[in-house]
């Protein structure tokens, strides 16, 4: 199953994406800027073979809903995130926030 929504973080709007695979779950939140996401993001790709995209972007682990994604702290972010001020450790929601 495949689940889209909406979601507000402090008045801003974001897209929820959930995907039901066998024994696992897809994560993300994004808005037009960027995303976070579980941990089948591969952020070292991102960096390393898509590194002209500037892709803005950040990755959990151990999450299972989306509401654990926006609590969870970013393991590994892209460079591109990084030059916005997000840092590994910071939740997920305050990560977004800085995407706005």
């Amino acid at each position: 199953m495949v689940t889209v929504k909406p979601i507000m973080i402090e008045n801003y709007p974001f897209i929820a994406v959930s995907v039901q695979l066998p024994k696992t779950n897809l994560l993300a939140v994004a808005n037009e800027k960027g995303y976070i996401m579980c941990g089948a993001l591969d952020v070292n790709l991102l960096n390393e073979q898509l590194k002209d995209r500037g892709i803005i972007a950040g990755r959990a682990v151990g999450v299972r809903t989306i509401e654990q994604l926006l609590e969870a702290p970013l393991e590994s972010i892209t460079i591109a995130a990084e030059k916005l001020g997000i840092k590994v450790g910071m939740k997920g929601k305050d990560a977004l926030l800085k995407m706005i």
